[in-house]
């Protein structure tokens, strides 16, 4: 199927919407089932697994939120550039990627092998879960430089307008991911199927075969992407006979822009470890539900996030191509979408809150809190794809600011202190920190909405 060419106005702006965000739906479609199906393996050796795998993740996204800020500058200048049909400087950007990729990752990943038990132990890990979770972080942080590269390169796909090459990398992923788990997680056992009997060869190494699992599907994935951008035919394809010269002005273009993307994941992650520390006082049966609860959610917002990245692509070709009315359209159009879908999705999570839940967890208790918390957030879903939305149109037009602004506001004097508060003052419970996250998502759609309507968004690079 021929490229779409997106900065054209003739074209409806639903198809050329759809066209980006469904591959990136799929993607996520498939990499949430992964994550369903590595905390549901995981789930069915106890709650405690659960807590193991789950019990680093806030300190883990934090670190994360450095590469993936970095994507988020270099999807904006390969979008402009494409948009202008600047090839050369796409190459440019694209190469970029690979030298920045190396010099901010592998120092991240350095740290956190060496800190792989601190981290669980700074979260607030009871001992009964501490070996295991230090034993599954340092296996993944082994592995995490190629999960770094399928953000930074995935991003870099999205940027110059091809979803479907990150869809088709993750779906080998996924299948990787799920085999693996399945053999390395379980021990040796036998199958019965269509009334005859199957031995099927097993690991029986429980949390340490499910990193192992997740660190070799990254393994493959990152590879992957990196050689499908030098052998990828596309006008911006790189060479390995070109320059690979860090040039230091580009450098700087791509880290000023993405530095308040930086700093508001990292925002979102630092309170995210407030949040989970606070949790985490409630007990590993609280700390589990909430792991339960977050990853049956995440199915819901599949479609937000498809959507957040098919507008900031939108956004930055329009702009580079000099067309701001177009990116205005491709905004409305994008937010009606989002409303609506995320409506249905919201509906569905209520409706199925305990199922969901079931499949992850055998734990009675864990379920029946995680399915009261599942029902609470079902009701703040489109609020939730307007927000991110919103922000992705922000960041496709490089107005990084504001989004850090806002997101920084509500995630620290909102959720990180309004959990806190409600959960170590008060003496309340889990429930209590979902409520606080749905305002905090209220207040942050209404500060965004603000903020696109002024308009100044338009000429953030110029």
């Amino acid at each position: 199927m021929a490229k779409l060419d997106l900065t054209n106005e003739n074209i409806p702006p639903v198809k050329a919407i759809m066209w980006l965000a469904w591959p990136v739906l799929l993607e996520q479609i498939l990499s949430t089932l992964v994550s369903f199906a590595d905390t549901a393996m995981v789930g069915q050796l106890g709650i405690q697994a659960t807590a193991s795998v789950s019990i680093s993740n806030s300190f883990v996204f934090l670190l994360n939120s450095v590469i993936l800020a970095l994507g988020t500058g270099l999807t904006t200048y390969v979008a402009r550039t494409i948009g202008a049909q600047d090839y050369e400087g796409a190459r440019a950007y694209i190469r970029h990627a690979f030298i920045l990729l190396g010099g901010v990752g592998l120092p991240i990943v350095s740290a956190t092998c060496l800190l792989h038990r601190q981290i669980p132990r700074w979260m607030g890990a009871e001992p009964e879960i501490l070996d295991t979770a230090a034993t599954y972080l340092l296996i993944t942080s082994a592995f995490r430089i190629f999960i770094m590269a399928m953000m930074v390169l995935g991003s870099v796909f999205r940027g110059r307008g091809d979803t479907k090459t990150p869809l088709r990398v993750g779906f080998l992923v996924n299948v990787i991911n799920i085999i693996g788990n399945y053999l390395l997680i379980n021990p040796t056992h036998t199958v019965i199927l269509f009334n005859r009997s199957f031995t099927v060869p097993g690991a029986g190494w429980g949390v340490t075969g499910a990193a192992l699992s997740t660190g070799f599907s990254w393994f493959v994935g990152g590879s992957i992407l990196a050689f499908l951008l030098f052998t990828k035919k596309d006008p911006s394809r790189i060479s390995l006979q070109d320059s690979f010269k860090a040039d230091p002005a580009l450098i700087r273009r791509v880290v000023k822009l993405s530095l308040p993307a930086m700093l508001e994941r990292a925002s979102m992650s630092a309170s995210g470890i407030v949040v989970t520390r606070s949790i985490a006082v409630l007990g590993t049966v609280a700390l589990g539900a909430n792991t339960v609860s977050l990853t049956a959610e995440s199915f819901s917002y599949m479609p937000a996030f498809a959507f957040q990245m098919a507008i900031t692509t939108l956004v930055g070709q329009s702009l580079g191509a000099a067309k701001p009315d177009l990116a205005e359209r491709y905004v409305k159009y994008t937010s009606h979408i989002g409303i609506f879908t995320m409506t249905l999705a919201g509906l569905g999570l209520y409706i199925f809150a305990e199922p969901l839940c079931r499949i992850i967890t055998p734990d009675a208790e864990a379920v029946a809190l995680a399915s009261r918390c599942l029902r609470i957030v079902s009701f703040i879903q489109p609020v939730q794809a307007l927000t991110w939305i919103l922000g992705g149109a922000l960041r496709g037009a490089g107005d990084t600011r504001f989004p850090f602004y806002i997101t920084t506001f509500g995630n620290w004097c909102i959720r990180a202190a309004g959990v806190y508060v409600a959960i170590r003052l008060l003496k309340m419970s889990l429930p209590a920190a979902i409520v606080i996250s749905n305002i905090d998502n209220v207040v942050r759609c209404c500060l965004m909405g603000l903020r696109v309507r002024q308009g100044k968004w338009k000429n953030a690079l110029s």
